[in-house]
């Protein structure tokens, strides 16, 4: 967990330099899937004292240089409470319970298209996959025998 607050502290200087050049930043703290291979895996971050003060710290860090808020990640309940009350932007949550200013979910999640796995914090509200595995094959069945595109679809 210190290689994250580490990395916070390193990207702070881009994150001041995108903002003053007038883009918004959202921080993103917790699990973050592009580093998983380096945490581990999936797996719920700020168990131990030591993680949940890193990810206060890196909160803190992100707010500090200018994030109009950020998401947080796999975290207890209890922690992201502990986030709240510490800062004054607004904290998204994505499985970090539903104490947080907002909650997002992976759209492929919430409508069922990716079924390989579902985190403790997806509910799945439809279940597409099969209906669109059902659609892609028609259009590549219908594009293989020729008649997709038709000349109706095609420009005159």
């Amino acid at each position: 967990m210190q290689l994250r607050l580490k990395e916070v502290i390193e990207i702070v200087p881009q994150i001041k330099a995108i903002i003053s050049a007038g883009i918004p930043v959202m921080g993103h703290i917790g699990l973050t899937p592009q580093s998983i291979n380096i945490m581990g895996g999936f797996k719920v971050q700020g168990k131990t004292d030591e993680a949940k003060q890193l990810l206060i710290e890196s909160a803190i860090k992100l707010e500090e240089a200018g994030c109009f808020s950020i998401v947080l990640e796999a975290v207890p309940v209890i922690l992201t409470k502990q986030i709240i009350d510490t800062l004054k932007i607004p904290l998204i949550g994505i499985g970090a319970g539903p104490e947080c200013d907002g909650q997002i979910l992976v759209l492929h999640d919430v409508i069922g298209l990716f079924d390989r796995f579902t985190p403790k914090f997806v509910r799945r509200y439809a279940h597409l996959k099969p209906l669109a595995v059902s659609g892609v094959s028609a259009y590549i069945e219908d594009v293989k025998k020729g008649i997709f595109p038709s000349v109706d679809e095609s420009f005159k």
